[in-house]
Parts: C-alpha cells; sequence; structure tokens
C-alpha cells in the first residue's frame, strides 16, 4: 500500500503551512451581533452594515487592497477559510467554496454544506468567475499558483480582490498569534471586529485551559506521520503543529527541520525515540487505520516506544492550519497525550 501525500496537496517544502466540541462557534454570531437588529456590525437580515469602519486597507503577502465596503460575494478555495468565516458569522457572504479535505466541524456543518462546492481540488480561474466573486479568499499557496492560471495579478486583472491565509506570507515560523492575527484580519475586511475579537478570545481561553492542565507534565516525544512510504513526510519546526505540540505537553521529535513540512528517513524516526504519534487525517492521503497498519507493519519500527505502544493521536489536517480549528487541536493532543490531567 503506497501512502505517498496526496499529490495535488501543497506539500509546503519552501513555503510555510479539532476534531470535536466547537459549541462555542455556533453561538458566537448570536452573541456578537449577527442577524439582530441595531447589533454591532449586524442588520436585521443578518448582513453586514457597512456605515463605520470602511475603507480599509490590508496589506496581505505583499498585496495592499483597499475595501471600501465589505465584500459581498467571496469564493473560498480549501476548507479552513470557509470555517474561519462561517465561524465569524459570515456564511452569507460565502458565494462558493472548494477542496474540503477534512470532515467538517459539526456545528458548522449545516452552512458549509449550504454554500455551493465549486470543485472537489482547486477549481479553475474560469470556474470561480462563473460564481461572480468580488473576492478570492485562498488556504493554500496552491489557491493562486500562476501555473494554474489563478495567479493574484490574473484576478485583479478580472477586477476582483484576493486574499490569501498569511501562513503562506513567508514568515520564518507559523504560531497561534498567526491564527489570531488572520482572525482578526478578516474581521476587519468584512466590518465585524468584535466578532472577532470574541472569537480570538474564546480560541485563547481553550489553549490556556488545555496548555494549563499539563503544565507540570513531562514533555512526551512525539513524531508526526502525514504520509510516506520510502520516507516519512513529516511537520518540521517551522509548522504550526510544531506549537500545538508544545502547547500540549508534547515535544517534536523533529522540530530541528527547518521546515514547515519535509521528508525524514524511518532511520531517523528510529533514532529518535518517539512516546507517541500524530496522525494527520485527510483526504487522499489513506485512512487512519491504513497509516496505522503500514506504521506497525514495518519491522524496523518494531522497538519504536510509540509503535510498541501502539499510542497514536490522530488530528484532521485542517486542525493543524492557521485557522480557527488550531486551537481546539491543542485540548485534543493534550488529552491525546496526557489523558492522566484530564480524570
Amino acid at each position: 500500500m503506497s501512502l505517498s501525500p496526496q499529490a495535488v496537496r501543497p506539500r509546503r517544502r519552501t513555503s510555510p503551512r479539532v476534531a470535536a466540541g466547537a459549541l462555542a462557534l455556533a453561538a458566537l454570531a448570536l452573541t456578537t451581533g449577527c442577524g439582530s437588529a441595531g447589533g454591532a456590525g449586524g442588520s436585521p437580515e443578518g448582513g453586514v452594515q457597512v456605515s463605520e469602519g470602511f475603507p480599509v486597507t490590508i496589506d496581505n503577502c505583499g498585496v495592499r487592497t483597499t475595501y471600501t465596503e465589505p465584500p459581498a460575494r467571496v469564493v473560498t478555495i480549501h476548507q479552513h477559510p470557509a470555517e474561519l468565516m462561517l465561524a465569524l458569522g459570515l456564511g452569507d457572504h460565502l458565494a462558493g467554496t472548494a477542496f474540503p479535505d477534512s470532515a467538517v466541524l459539526p456545528e458548522l456543518k449545516q452552512e458549509y454544506e449550504a454554500v455551493p462546492e465549486l470543485a472537489e481540488r482547486e477549481p479553475s480561474f474560469e470556474t470561480v468567475l462563473e460564481a461572480e466573486p468580488d473576492l478570492v479568499y485562498g488556504g493554500y499557496g496552491s489557491a493562486f499558483a500562476d501555473k494554474e492560471g489563478r495567479s493574484r495579478k490574473a484576478f485583479a486583472d478580472a477586477g476582483i480582490d484576493t486574499h490569501l491565509n498569511r501562513e503562506y506570507c513567508g514568515r520564518k515560523r507559523v504560531t497561534m498569534e498567526d491564527t489570531y492575527d488572520e482572525i482578526r484580519t478578516v474581521g476587519t475586511i468584512f466590518g465585524v471586529p468584535d466578532r472577532a475579537d470574541t472569537l480570538v478570545s474564546d480560541l485563547k481561553g481553550r489553549v490556556s485551559e488545555a496548555a494549563s492542565a499539563v503544565e507540570d507534565e513531562s514533555d512526551v516525544p512525539v513524531f508526526v506521520y502525514d504520509s510516506g512510504d520510502k520516507s516519512a513526510f513529516t511537520a518540521g519546526g517551522r509548522s504550526l503543529g510544531t506549537e500545538l505540540i508544545r502547547l500540549a505537553g508534547g515535544r517534536n521529535v523533529f522540530a530541528d527541520l527547518d521546515d514547515v513540512f519535509g521528508d525524514v528517513s524511518w532511520e531517523q524516526v528510529v533514532e529518535r525515540k518517539p512516546e507517541a504519534i500524530a496522525i494527520y487525517d485527510y483526504e487522499g492521503s489513506g485512512s487512519v487505520e491504513q497509516k496505522k497498519e503500514y506504521l506497525l507493519a514495518q519491522p524496523a519500527l518494531a522497538d519504536v516506544p510509540a509503535i510498541r505502544n501502539e499510542r497514536f493521536v490522530v488530528l484532521p489536517l485542517t486542525a493543524t492550519l492557521v485557522g480557527i480549528r488550531s486551537a481546539y487541536a491543542v485540548g485534543d493532543l493534550a488529552r491525546g497525550l496526557h489523558p492522566e490531567s484530564f480524570r
């Protein structure tokens, strides 16, 4: 069985790259004015008032955009930008989305499924244009792949603004602060800064609660298994996953890998003796059970503590990206690495 990385998913070698219980997200829009007459940033129809806060200018990955009003029709390419918008109560602004790669948060599932899916993977430039967006919001750098005709310049020439998740703005390292900044930036673009602040406060609280629960525990050495058979495709020191592991009371055994993601040899995995393995789950890379079976069947890994004890923690890929789910991932990881702290 081949467990090579999904060919169409960005492998993030040279550019930067929760599962459960997001109950607060469903209530967030109700507590921050969405859909209520006279609420901050809201209107009786659930839209966004444009009387205050505009124009706003955003510098995003080298592209400077001035918004005179909130974008009305948005196409998101990749799942996590769509989830972020839904968490901010901006579902009415979504004209289409594309490339789902993990199960959607239960609290957002109904809204997400109501958004037209333009393509199973990245849509063509022409397909995006057919949705008549005034903004295209990309999750991975591949959203605006020049070789596919979807460059940010091509959209600009067509009179369409673009925004790229800050994870791809060339920063040396991705952290939770990038998540919070991304949420606040989107809140500014759509004229709902109060909602963004409320969401950030909620996510910070969740991270703090999980991290506090394991702060006195010894760090667990963790190997991230994304995919791969001849070599292991894993999270490096620049990845958000490395910080999530740290906050959850673990230590990425490949934190010294100077990239967001990269290939390492199985011999290196054996040498570093991980005590737990975090499996990234996403469409097209093989199921979680297939990945476990593959790892457990390798004779060379038999003496690795994590394999010997069959100690696995599973994370949806979207939980490791700059988006709303990373905060929940800290709690899921902490419970997997230190279950005794949550009894």
